[in-house]
């Protein structure tokens, strides 16, 4: 049901080119919208731009300087500078978000999510300003945003809520005797935590101190404060979730749940709605539990209650309330065919909820997968760096892309490492699936490394498709999804040679378009025919050669690595409206690939997903100690595992340090990872110090010889 059929008489056009003015159709606390500023950035930033410009409204951004040239201020009405690059520099200074929209005369901000949309201070300065805040009230981000307040909350309220301790008292004794009652396992978690931060699972009664002590220094840092609660482990849970919405008038609704279990380093990299093998009467059962967590706080606007299923009973336990607009919400609008930003304006306007309970029903199947730049083989660790060639797949009614990024922009070591979000929509789980699988390999990335490979291999996991999933699905089959590497296949090389030859041939037609010149690439025409070359690539570090021999009207003898048998390899470059083809011949057998050649690296996107060949520089050129960017120049120091921003420096010049010591904290995209030293040695010099932007793989400490 659309919002034009249910309230054409709340928008109305001030001037013909004026902007529109949106008035709530309630009573009594009807608020005048015509003006929103946006307060975040990236892919929801320009999600909630589209909407807020889709219903007549003006769209007001805000930006730090590394995002100056952002996608989400060119989709913006206006825009207003908040700050240097770090994020508590701009998007976290409260008082100058709300100074840019009262400049801008907006009548709203909308936070999206992260940064200040769960701070219950920033909702209630906004108010104070005369701004309304698209979100729930500060009490209920208050009262969810304290674990241990929350679950007081909802088990008066009748939510299901797990075993556990959420006391004030934090001494050691007292927690220990807790989580003796409860049985080990048992689950140390901040109290104010989130992300993974501040959690740690402690197994035996042997290790419930440094466990304890972990968790509590983390949660200080992240959070500010150190206290923690424990609740009972379960092992490899569904991590299930409901959306909620709520209205100013007392109505409540629920869209029906998402499943978000499969995930890395406590992060979700994979969702869908409905959740795979949940019942009608226990999708019913967690829709009621999560209107009622709703209702217990008076909650207005959306939000999301997140539970912990166990898979062999199928008991759910409340674990915390997200009160704010979830990353994942594109799932449930393809499953139920909603806008929920849409929701949130009007809701926020003072409208009721356009639905009752009774309207809402399921239609279909839908998967979200996010991509980050990060190196799945590498314990995902983020990176940053130039999106050299982007290209995804084309939208549609069945496939949506959320990003904020295109190409020639940056993914910046200061905010998350998410490119984009690919959303596909199918008549049951499996149809959606094979979607899902195609549109991945229709989404090239050049530049720096992306987790694309890996959704590829999970989409195509058996147990993935059984829709057997669980927190612990990554490490229970890291095996399948992460084979191990051999040397490319024959085919794969020659194809790799191919592109990189028609390449230097489509580049020397460019600059001699003479069609005459022996270089043209339609005569298919080399002099000296019978030319030999040699290729080095390194494929997955791996140094892998081919010998080549030109033959006549473009076809190739390729030997790989001297194994028997030459291929015999034939093709042709095809420009699609920006984005090279290759079509190939190796043999006998035929294929179509993408292609980028970046800097003499060789990208192909094939059937399998991508593959990168890598230039190996001259030995002369290598002599004189020249590395790709961001590379180490040495092997006798510490390196950067990531790029990011220099925190802390742990040691000086002339200190001995064993293996294991704490050198320098790198802080990249809400991560913190602290360099070690690999062995005993003695630090020569430290060539970085705190504030310093450093490069993955850049040395930041060296070791005396």
């Amino acid at each position: 049901m659309s919002f034009t059929r249910l309230y054409p008489r709340n928008i109305f056009i001030k001037s013909r080119c004026g902007p529109r003015k949106w008035y709530s159709s309630g009573v009594g606390d009807a608020v005048p919208i015509d003006k929103v500023l946006v307060a975040n950035r990236g892919e929801i930033a320009c999600r909630v731009i589209r909407t807020v410009k889709k219903l007549g409204m003006r769209a007001v951004a805000v930006y730090s300087d590394a995002d100056a040239g952002a996608m989400h201020v060119a989709l913006a009405d206006e825009a207003y500078r908040l700050g240097p690059a770090p994020s508590q520099e701009s998007y976290l200074r409260q008082e100058a978000v709300v100074m840019a929209a009262q400049g801008a005369g907006c009548q709203a901000v909308h936070p999206g999510y992260g940064f200040l949309s769960e701070n219950a201070e920033f909702a209630e300065l906004c108010q104070r300003a005369g701004l309304t805040f698209v979100g729930p009230p500060a009490s209920a981000i208050r009262d969810m945003g304290i674990k241990s307040t929350s679950k007081a909350i909802m088990s008066a309220a009748g939510v299901p809520v797990i075993q556990g301790y959420h006391g004030d008292d934090q001494s050691d004794v007292r927690l220990r005797e807790e989580a003796e009652r409860i049985g080990f396992p048992v689950m140390i978690k901040a109290v104010r935590g989130g992300g993974g931060k501040g959690m740690r699972v402690c197994r035996a009664g042997a290790e419930f101190a440094s466990q304890l002590d972990s968790a509590r220094r983390e949660a200080l840092k992240a959070f500010g404060d150190g206290a923690v609660l424990l609740e009972q482990f379960v092992r490899d849970p569904r991590h299930v979730e409901v959306q909620v919405f709520g209205d100013r008038h007392g109505n409540y609704v629920h869209l029906f749940e998402r499943d978000c279990s499969v995930q890395r380093r406590h992060q979700k990299v994979i969702e869908e709605a409905p959740a795979p093998g949940v019942p009608a009467q226990l999708r019913a059962e967690l829709g009621r539990a999560a209107v009622r967590a709703a209702r217990a706080v008076g909650y207005v606007g959306a939000g999301t209650v997140e539970f912990i299923l166990d898979p062999s009973t199928a008991a759910f336990h409340f674990m915390e309330m997200n009160t704010r607009l979830q990353v994942e919400h594109p799932v449930t609008e393809m499953v139920t065919r909603t806008d929920l930003v849409e929701w949130q304006l009007r809701v926020a306007a003072g409208e009721r909820l356009p639905v009752t309970q009774d309207d809402i029903a399921l239609h279909g199947h839908s998967f979200e997968a996010r991509i980050y730049a990060e190196s799945p083989g590498d314990d995902f660790l983020p990176g940053a760096g130039p999106l050299r060639h982007l290209r995804f797949p084309e939208p549609g009614p069945h496939v949506r892309v959320e990003t904020g990024v295109r190409q020639g922009d940056e993914v910046s070591v200061h905010y998350d490492p998410m490119i984009a979000k690919l959303v596909v929509w199918g008549p049951d789980r499996a149809a959606a699936l094979r979607r899902l699988r195609a549109q991945l390999l229709q989404c090239h990335v050049v530049g720096l490394d992306t987790n694309v490979n890996f959704l590829v291999a999970l989409s195509a996991h058996p147990s993935f498709a059984r829709g057997d999933v669980h927190t612990s699905f990554i490490p229970q089959h890291r095996a399948e999804l992460f084979p191990p590497v051999g040397a490319p296949a024959p085919p794969l090389l020659a194809q790799a040679v191919l592109a990189a030859i028609l390449h230097e041939d489509l580049l020397a037609a460019r600059e001699d378009p003479d069609p005459l010149s022996p270089f043209a690439q339609e005569r298919g025409f080399r002099v000296n025919h019978r030319l030999r070359r040699g290729f080095t690539f390194l494929h997955h570090d791996q140094e892998v050669t081919a010998r080549v021999t030109y033959e006549a009207r473009g076809s190739y003898l390729v030997s790989v690595d001297g194994r028997a048998g030459p291929l015999r390899v034939s093709g042709a470059l095809v420009d699609r409206g920006g984005r090279l083809e290759l079509r190939h011949r190796v043999d006998d057998a035929c294929g179509t690939c993408g292609v980028v050649v970046d800097q003499g690296d060789v990208h192909l996107f094939t059937a399998d997903g991508g593959q990168v060949f890598r230039r190996k520089p001259p030995a002369w050129l290598a002599a004189l100690g020249a590395q790709r960017p961001g590379e180490a120049s040495t092997g006798a120091g510490a390196v950067a595992p990531m790029p990011g921003v220099v925190e802390k420096v742990c040691v000086v010049p002339g200190q001995a340090v064993g293996a294991g010591d704490p050198l320098v904290v790198v802080i990249a995209m809400k991560m913190e990872h602290v360099v070690r030293a690999a062995r005993p040695g003695v630090v020569e010099r430290v060539s970085c110090s705190p504030g310093d932007t450093v490069a993955r793989n850049a040395v930041l400490v060296y070791f005396a010889e």
